[in-house]
């Protein structure tokens, strides 16, 4: 609940809108009840064929006539006791008889005050012809019910407008979270997970505030409207009405909590839906290359099969909140029929010796009585859909806000360092790591590299050759020692200015759903098409580019898949070229490409490599060839020696 009202909290930042929309819902809720309290003039003028008029001036006229004869009743009942020689149970009894006639008279005195008041404005603007009075009151129901949807709509859009602001910057949180989260962070999540956040989630969420600043403030002012006109008929009557509210308030409350933990359940399982969704198509090609189409179509189908389950469990206690509260509802109306019709029928303001009552009740005003509980009943109802909207809201903003409050690992300083470029120096200083603080991949390792170095790792899988150029990229920070760059600590350098440094082409070639021009820019977004064209000859990509009919402009598709392997790393390879970085990081970047231009690209490389370091991760003897020292990475530790050194080994 403390992450939703966190939400409500960042929902309440647009509380003009929002006030907006309340004074929507007052509106909706005084028009609902207004419609119900219109069926009076109607029933009265129907039922007795005379004008309101007529009929306000009788009220005045019997109310008037009524406090007469209160007024001298109680006056010999005064004179009575005054007169003494009774029984104390006798002057009792004429005690209680005046107290219920000061009671009757404080009733029709009020009635007079409201007929006398009421009747200049009946005079004024009502007709006098019964038909036509009828007419204007259908009329103005008509209006009012248009007017009463216009503010419900508005009032909706005012909230819909707030809360789908909140789920939208929700999202670029999530995914401005998912951009600097490190990379153990992101991995716990993965890319399924934060599509889950993103979609689903944050739909959850926006729905639960819609329904909070929509639903649970509309609806229960339709009750209070009700309830309203039904305790100026009579309160008594009213709150006898009520008596099955506390069981059906209990009802809900269990139901509550069932709906929550279905909620949560839906999420997890639809973030695991996700997961098991995005594996098996991000690897296709895996699961038909190996036959294994039948597997994950029943992991599919077993995990499809298992949501529905929580699914059903979900509507069975959403569905189950209906009959609850329309029992509440309907033992409402049944209550005031049966308590209502006796008093009507036996002309009584009092049943089982309980007032309920000031004056006995007429046929039109017990049947709009009838009218504002029946009215009441609807919003009770819907209540249900209101409770189960806020818990949706709550399940998706526990899921939403922990994972915004996760840190990264990777903290930048308030005030990093800015060094000059070039840099003069990378060094690890005893530096050990392990990704999971069990296995240690590195240990201990001290090693240089100055500027304008080549440097080639080597080593088996597994060694922790990638995990080097991690560290010094600061994907990662080191479990123990520093990585440093001119003897400053990365902890103490601003992230983007050491990663402005570097230009980097990994093994899994990384592409986007884009055009060539556009994955090539990447590299440096404020450059030219010249240059653009430029950095693509030098890594040999430009002649195949030609060859497409759009050319710079042809789609990549998906990872690239329009493109061969070799294809895409030399795209990778004039995106980094164009970034034109001090520090130049190749992670098997040749690794996919075909003999002949592999030479031509060592050739371009041979040039692009001078000043400036290059870290590359190779077996091949062609890039080893460009290398000056090279870089040994077996069981955790690293052992630096001149290339010649190597290759005469």
């Amino acid at each position: 609940m403390t992450y939703f009202l966190r939400a409500l909290r960042d929902a309440s930042k647009s509380w003009p809108l929002l006030l907006a929309a309340f004074l929507c819902s007052a509106g909706v809720a005084g028009l609902w009840g207004a419609n119900i309290a219109a069926l009076f003039p109607v029933i009265e003028v129907t039922l007795n064929g005379e004008s309101l008029q007529n009929w306000n001036e009788k009220r005045i006229a019997d109310a008037e006539s009524k406090i007469v004869s209160h007024e001298q009743e109680i006056q010999r009942l005064h004179d009575r006791l005054a007169g003494g020689g009774r029984a104390e149970a006798e002057q009792q009894n004429i005690q209680n008889k005046i107290d219920t006639l000061l009671l009757q008279d404080k009733g029709d005195q009020a009635i007079l005050t409201s007929a006398q008041f009421l009747q200049p404005w009946l005079e004024s603007y009502i007709p006098r012809d019964p038909f036509q009075t009828v007419l204007l009151v259908v009329v103005l129901i008509v209006i009012s019910t248009f007017l009463k949807h216009c503010l419900l709509l508005t009032g909706t859009m005012l909230v819909s407008f707030v809360a789908m602001g909140i789920s939208r910057d929700l999202r670029v949180k999530i995914f401005n979270k998912a951009l600097e989260l490190d990379r153990t962070q992101f991995m716990k999540n993965g890319s399924a997970g934060f599509m889950a956040q993103v979609t689903h989630t944050a739909d959850m969420l926006s729905g639960g505030i819609t329904t909070t600043f929509g639903g649970a403030i509309t609806e229960p002012l339709k009750i209070a409207a009700c309830l309203g006109g039904a305790f100026c008929i009579s309160w008594q009557l009213t709150l006898a009405c009520l008596t099955m509210a506390p069981i059906v308030g209990f009802m809900m409350v269990w139901l509550n909590r069932k709906m929550r933990s279905a909620s949560k359940n839906i999420l997890s399982q639809a973030l695991g839906f996700h997961h098991v969704m995005l594996e098996a198509l991000n690897n296709v090609l895996t699961v038909q290359a190996y036959t294994m189409e039948s597997f994950e179509r029943d992991r599919f189908r077993d995990s499809t099969n298992h949501m529905m389950k929580i699914g059903l469990r979900h509507n069975f206690y959403r569905a189950l909140a209906n009959p609850i509260t329309e029992v509440l509802g309907i033992g409402m109306v049944a209550t005031s029929i049966a308590v209502g019709a006796w008093l009507v029928i036996n002309k009584e303001t009092q049943i089982f010796g309980v007032t309920m009552t000031e004056q006995p009740m007429t046929v039109p005003g017990i049947m709009v009585f009838f009218g504002m509980l029946i009215g009441a009943s609807d919003p009770v109802r819907k209540l249900s859909g209101v409770i189960t909207g806020i818990n949706v809201g709550i399940v998706g903003a526990q899921s939403l806000y922990p994972l915004l409050d996760t840190p990264s690992k990777l903290k930048e300083k308030s005030n990093p360092y800015y060094l000059p470029s070039p840099h003069r120096e990378i060094a690890l200083r005893n530096v050990s790591f392990s990704y999971d603080g069990i296995d240690t991949v590195l240990n201990n390792v001290d090693v240089a590299i100055e500027f304008g170095e080549r440097v080639a790792i080597v080593g088996p899988n597994g060694g922790g050759k990638s995990t080097l150029i991690n560290l010094i990229c600061r994907f990662y920070d080191p479990t123990e020692g520093t990585v440093e760059l001119d003897n400053v600590p990365l902890t103490e350098l601003a992230v983007k200015d050491l990663r402005r440094r570097i230009a980097i082409v990994t093994q899994q070639t990384e592409l986007f759903n884009e055009t060539i021009l556009y994955n090539i820019r990447y590299g440096r977004w404020e450059a030219t098409d010249e240059e653009i064209e430029e950095a693509a000859r030098k890594a040999r990509a430009h002649d195949f580019i030609a060859e497409f009919p759009d050319g710079y402009k042809t789609k990549v598709g998906p990872n690239g898949y329009r493109l061969s392997g070799g294809q895409r790393q030399r795209i990778a390879l004039a995106r980094a070229f164009l970034r034109n970085a001090e520090i130049l990081v190749l992670d098997e970047a040749t690794s996919q490409i075909d003999v002949a231009s592999e030479e031509l690209i060592h050739e371009a490389l041979s040039h692009y490599v001078k000043n400036r370091t290059v870290i590359m991760i190779t077996h091949r003897p062609s890039t080893l060839a460009l290398a000056d020292s090279i870089l040994e990475v077996e069981h955790g530790q690293v052992t630096k020696r001149p290339a010649a050194n190597y290759r005469a080994a």
